[in-house]
């Protein structure tokens, strides 16, 4: 106790020290550790199509096409019965990990696996598809919609989408299918307001929703493209999954063991002064 006590001041320097690089550290870390996870879930997506062959690819492509038809006649399902659901999942699946393609925003450095539906579970760790909108894939009279989480601690997702300008590019790839669009209107709008996620006759649109302003998230910010030629061409690409700069890597984790190192020496000086 006595030792406690003389060492007092030192023992909470060295406590605040840990808390502060756990603050620090623990965003980035935890944003990193997400992409890895993300990364690997692209690239076993990648793999799941790669075994198909060009006949089943075929077959799934026209399920979806055929179903955003169906949507173009009748307008979006914004309250889906229980059958409807379960056909709704059942498109565009090629393994069952719930993942239908990813999206890739190069303004703002992102490449993230697209879920089915926008479960709680799911926007914590990617992007989910509004089920009852228009399948990603594209197509005359189709407007699909995804959404993700902005401000979350082990995160980033679509915390930079605001980012965005009139003009910029993303792309979506669904099987071997990539399609690109460009930003061409961006509103902030009521968090019921539907009015502009309809289907357009003819047209091929995609909307990117997510909460703002940041941290307050009373309002739903979307950002609109409209079909464009893919910039690499119109042949279908699989890309390659997000890559994790080894550099971070050890940044993350040297930073934490020269801290744990640098507090060790300390309390053996202490103890043996």
């Amino acid at each position: 106790m006595k030792w406690i006590k003389r060492h007092l001041i030192t023992i909470i320097l060295i406590a605040l020290a840990f808390a502060g690089a756990g603050l620090i550290v623990y965003p980035t870390f935890a944003d990193w550790w997400n992409s890895f996870h993300q990364s690997r879930a692209i690239a076993t997506y990648n793999e799941a199509v790669a075994a198909l062959d060009d006949k089943q690819i075929e077959k799934i492509l026209q399920s979806a096409k055929a179903y955003n038809q169906h949507l173009a006649e009748t307008g979006m399902r914004w309250r889906m019965n229980d059958a409807q659901i379960k056909e709704y999942e059942s498109l565009l699946k090629v393994d069952n990990s719930g993942i239908m393609g990813y999206i890739s925003i190069p303004k703002i450095h992102i490449t993230l696996p697209i879920y089915h539906g926008v479960d709680e579970a799911v926007l914590q760790v990617a992007i989910g598809h509004i089920a009852g909108t228009s399948l990603p894939i594209g197509g005359k009279s189709t407007h699909s919609v995804v959404s993700g989480h902005r401000g979350l601690p082990s995160a980033k997702l679509f915390t930079d989408i605001d980012k965005l300008v009139v003009g910029d590019i993303w792309t979506i790839t669904v099987l071997n299918h990539t399609v690109s669009y460009e930003v061409d209107k961006i509103w902030v709008v009521d968090p019921d307001d539907l009015t502009n996620l309809r289907i357009e006759d003819g047209k091929d649109n995609c909307t990117l929703v997510t909460c703002t302003p940041y941290g307050i998230n009373t309002h739903r910010l979307l950002v609109r493209g409209h079909r464009v030629p893919n910039p690499q061409g119109d042949a279908g690409v699989i890309a390659e999954a997000l890559q994790v700069d080894p550099d971070l890597v050890a940044i993350y984790v040297t930073v934490p063991v020269v801290i744990l190192m640098v507090a060790l020496w300390i309390l053996y000086e202490i103890r043996y002064e």
